[in-house]
């Protein structure tokens, strides 16, 4: 089931939904906006599964469920003959997102968009575009970007398995 991406929530595909046999694209690059507001976080784009096809889910930002929240992008993975869509999900730290490098500080494995400090989330501007009027910003290179835009986890694209870290983290998530 597909949910709208509009009003602060990323649409979601749940893994029992669907079950496809074409990987989908390649990740897209594409220009993030500024952020809107103090406390928005930036939720990637992904390709999601319509009628017959996938079709591109733009990034957005929007206000996590609560402080100190951190949003984990949903991903594709090949299992049991087909791509299986992995749902998102918020929570205090990010998990597992298949490997996948959605750009923008989620660059295949942690998150390097910014991190919560005292009830405010602090901006890494050398991932974030958060435009003009920001005090809660700084600037951290000390990442390294995977190069591959694949955007599934599988033969021909990532090959990455979960941490028990990232275990954990899908434990202490909450769907939106």
């Amino acid at each position: 089931m597909l949910f709208a991406g509009l009003l602060g929530f990323t649409p979601l595909l749940a893994s029992a939904d669907v079950s496809i046999t074409v990987a989908p694209p390649v990740i897209p690059v594409y220009d993030q906006p500024p952020c809107p507001g103090d406390g928005y976080l930036w939720n990637p784009g992904y390709w999601a599964w319509g009628d017959d096809d996938y079709y591109w889910v733009p990034g957005v930002w929007v206000q996590p469920p609560e402080v100190g929240f951190l949003w984990t992008p949903g991903w594709w993975g090949w299992g049991d003959g087909g791509y299986l869509w992995h749902a998102g999900y918020w929570g205090p730290h990010v998990g597992f997102y298949g490997g996948i490098n959605y750009g923008f500080g989620y660059f295949g494995t942690g998150f390097w968009g910014g991190h919560w400090e005292g009830g405010h989330f602090f901006y890494n501007t050398a991932c974030w575009h958060v435009g003009a009027g920001f005090h809660n910003t700084y600037a951290n290179h000390s990442w390294v970007e995977e190069r591959n835009r694949a955007s599934f986890n599988g033969p021909n694209g990532v090959d990455r398995k979960a941490t028990a870290e990232e275990e954990r983290a899908a434990h202490e998530g909450i769907m939106n």
